[in-house]
């Protein structure tokens, strides 16, 4: 991950841009629409990808989101591709005065993101993987697995029994 200490006018000027698609998503339908418009803000988004009205994708770095072809990403759900850098926090120092640290956030094909999940910064959600509601993916999940709480732990994983 990369730490960003100040932003230029020019990111400012992209973040308007982005948190005004952001706020749109909310209202559209299909949710093809939906999709197209995240495309706008620049995540990679693959074919046959659901992403609800409800789901929130990074506005300060919606780039650094790739998602794959027939993924689900389910209402209430956000997507974080920054967050605080508490390396030298101190008592006495404001939280929100550290820098943020920044890291992509990669959702394989097939993949399911259940309601209300969190996937935070630098995380890689595998093939076919499962996102159970409510979690709090903060490390990389392997594909083909169930992955549920807060930080969300593998809890079933599916073999290939091919014959």
């Amino acid at each position: 991950m990369s730490i960003v200490k100040h932003r230029s006018l020019f990111s400012i000027i992209k973040g308007i841009w982005t948190h005004s698609l952001s706020i749109l998503t909310m209202f559209t339908f299909p949710y093809q629409v939906t999709v197209f418009l995240h495309k706008l803000r620049g995540v990679k988004i693959g074919k046959q990808t659901h992403v609800a009205r409800g789901a929130i994708l990074d506005d300060r770095n919606p780039d650094l989101i790739e998602i794959g072809k027939g993924v689900a990403i389910t209402s209430g759900v956000m997507i974080l591709c920054h967050q605080r850098d508490l390396t030298d926090y101190k008592p006495g120092m404001y939280a929100m005065h550290c820098p943020f640290k920044e890291g992509k956030v990669i959702i394989k094909d097939g993949a399911h993101i259940g309601i209300g999940s969190i996937i935070m910064p630098g995380v890689t959600i595998g093939e076919g993987a499962i996102i159970g509601a409510g979690s709090v993916v903060t490390r990389d999940i392997p594909p083909y697995c169930v992955a549920v709480g807060a930080p969300a732990k593998v809890i079933k994983t599916f073999e290939n029994k091919e014959r």
